[in-house]
């Protein structure tokens, strides 16, 4: 009997590990919540994990940072501040918690608390890359601008490969500076397969443009005046690209002139843009133009950066009675410095309506079938002269006769002050 009775106790004793090692620890239970946020998108499960985990491990403060953002995404804001706090109560250097709580104030705008968080984080780590592009955008939000491009173009300076870096550094970069003068020069060359009297003799174009910062985006003026068509002609613009969030901003354009065809009567135009997640962005918009009859144009395009490379590809649509005219024009810059210093190519089918060579000139764009090709040099000099050249091919079908060929040549001096 005494055998059997110890037989008994040895066996309830051999269980009793097992039954605690069936339940999960912290870690486990961490691992579980992270799933649930992540994989599955499960926020209200997420958090009874994470509140689980922290129930055995009270000061786990990377369990207790991670349910501060829990809270955050479900908008319970001041459950995520307790959560911060917290933590930072323990340890004011914590590097996540710091981070953390920036984002929570900066995306519900509070950019003077988030710029806060953010300047106490960067004391303790002041290498680090992340944290400094945080307190870029932060500036920017506060009407910073300068000193937000300053952030971020010191990151590009030291990480080229950098995307998240280049791609902000190249939208803040016309914003940077309070303002800028810009005067260009176009000269474009037909060859003798263009035998008709509008296109003898070359074409050229000047403009001299003044852009101005404003706290709701950038306001440009501009003058053009074009020698074509065996005619001159002056046209006036104003551009500018309002704000409208941290996600998106727009383009506005109108252009009049009474020196038509060597300019449209009006031209009009509109974007909005998109800045998206891992240094993409979309852009959908129209222009329109105005010669003896209107033109509708849609347009459509996404950019990518990927380390010291930006991919653009952009179409035009112009509706027609029958059909619709399609252009595809594919561009790939390649950044050997600052936002300014790059070389870029681009080719494609069909003509642009935002190219001042390339107003459309009085012609139907349904009938033209053209192809192109560029290359561009730009390179910034002491941050505020930005001169560029641009050579350009085009080639034209025509009825009737041989391929028309086009080159040109692009001359543009940029002033930032």
């Amino acid at each position: 009997m005494k055998i059997i009775y110890l037989l008994f106790v040895t066996c309830l004793l051999c269980q009793l590990p097992a039954c605690a090692q069936s339940e999960p620890g912290s870690d486990e239970l961490f691992k579980q919540a992270r799933q649930a946020a992540f994989d599955d998108k499960d926020y209200p499960r997420a958090l009874a994990l994470s509140q689980q985990a922290l129930a055995k491990s009270p000061d786990y403060a990377e369990i207790r940072t991670f349910m501060g953002r829990l809270y955050t995404w479900s908008n319970k804001l001041p459950e995520a501040r307790q959560q911060f706090s917290q933590v930072l109560a323990k340890d004011s250097s914590n590097k996540d918690a710091l981070s953390a709580a920036t984002d929570l104030e900066f995306w519900n705008d509070r950019p003077e608390q988030a710029l806060v968080y953010c300047n106490t984080a960067l004391r303790h780590y002041p290498a680090d890359v992340d944290l400094q592009l945080k307190k870029a955008r932060v500036l920017n939000d506060l009407k910073r601008t300068a000193e937000a491009y300053t952030i971020a173009a010191q990151v590009v300076q030291k990480n080229p490969d950098n995307s998240d870096a280049r791609a902000l550094a190249d939208r803040l970069k016309w914003a940077a500076s309070k303002n800028m003068i810009i005067v260009g020069y176009d000269y474009l060359y037909f060859d003798r397969n263009y035998n008709d009297a509008l296109h003898t003799s070359p074409w050229q174009l000047a403009s001299v443009s003044y852009s101005r910062s404003t706290p709701v985006g950038s306001v440009t003026g501009q003058l053009n005046y074009a020698n074509r068509f065996g005619a001159s002609g002056f046209q006036t613009e104003i551009d500018a690209y309002p704000h409208i969030s941290k996600t998106f901003y727009s383009y506005l354009n109108v252009g009049f002139s009474g020196n038509e065809p060597v300019f449209p009567r009006f031209r009009a135009g509109f974007s909005l843009y998109a800045n998206l997640p891992k240094s993409f962005e979309a852009e959908a918009g129209f222009r329109y133009l105005k010669f003896s009859d209107a033109t509708w144009i849609y347009t459509l395009s996404a950019s990518k950066y990927a380390g010291s490379f930006w991919f653009n590809l952009r179409t035009y649509l112009v509706p027609g009675n029958r059909d619709i005219s399609q252009t595809y024009i594919g561009t790939v810059r390649y950044y050997f410095g600052a936002a300014d210093d790059f070389i870029a190519v681009a080719g494609g089918t069909g003509i642009s309506p935002d190219e001042a060579r390339n107003a459309l000139l009085g012609q139907d764009i349904r009938k033209l079938g053209s192809q192109r090709a560029s290359i561009e040099f730009r390179k910034s000099f002491h941050q505020h002269w930005i001169p560029s050249v641009v050579a350009s091919w085009y080639g034209e079908e025509q009825s009737n006769r041989p391929r028309g060929n086009q080159w040109g040549i692009n001359f543009v001096l940029r002033q930032r002050f």
